[in-house]
């Protein structure tokens, strides 16, 4: 196959799991047990479509526009799309997809059952939704045990309160991090500059959280 890198980048995102579906020869990716992506394979294992989901109007956009894109290899024709694994689809737009795809269908969940994935997948991860690296602070490991681990109820969050930012994130909006968010950076990341900090130096650490998260 031509995407090489698909299974894993799809294996990194918090909460999916792969099974392979025998009767119809197709690697499944799910989130919370709902398939978001597939490598479609032939009778001799090699990789035909890669299947995935969109919102209607943007699929049918794409089709007209990429002919290595088509209507859902046996599925829904209005909701899935399917990319010949052997096409000329850029990687850059592949990944968009997917991406897409697994928001819709991470989407369907109930926010309880999201907030259940994001957190039980993303516990040991230093990195917070915020993009801040938790391991670099003096007091992870210590007085904190970074964002993830704590579900957002941080040292510096009010007693037994998540951070505002965590609550906006994963809470609010189901999000695995800011990352996911079209406001990035946002007015409350804006607002966490630590007062010792230039605004120069508050600028970089921004910078710095925003290449972390879309680097995922």
């Amino acid at each position: 196959m031509k995407y090489e890198w698909l299974d894993e980048y799809l294996m990194k995102k918090a909460g999916v799991t792969k099974d392979l579906q025998k009767d119809w020869n197709w690697l499944r990716y799910q989130i919370g047990g709902k398939m978001f992506a597939a490598v479609c394979r032939d009778k001799n294992d090699c990789p035909k479509y890669i299947t995935l989901k969109l919102e209607p109007l943007e699929g049918d956009f794409l089709r007209k526009q990429y002919e290595d894109i088509i209507p859902g290899y046996y599925m829904n024709k209005t909701h899935w799309n399917s990319v010949k694994a052997e096409g000329n689809v850029p990687d850059e737009l592949l990944q968009d997809l997917l991406d897409k795809s697994y928001r819709l269908v991470r989407g369907s969940l109930s926010k309880k059952k999201q907030r259940e994935l994001l957190e039980t997948a993303k516990k040991d991860d230093p990195i917070s939704c915020c993009g801040a690296d938790c391991a670099v602070c003096y007091c992870y490991g210590k007085m904190c045990q970074g964002c993830n681990a704590v579900y957002g109820k941080v040292f510096h969050a009010p007693e037994e309160k998540e951070c505002p930012i965590y609550v906006c994130c994963r809470i609010q909006n189901g999000f695995a991090s800011c990352g996911e968010c079209g406001k990035l950076p946002c007015e409350s990341i804006m607002g966490t500059r630590d007062p010792s900090l230039s605004e120069e130096e508050f600028m970089q650490t921004v910078s710095d959280r925003v290449k972390r998260l879309k680097g995922r």
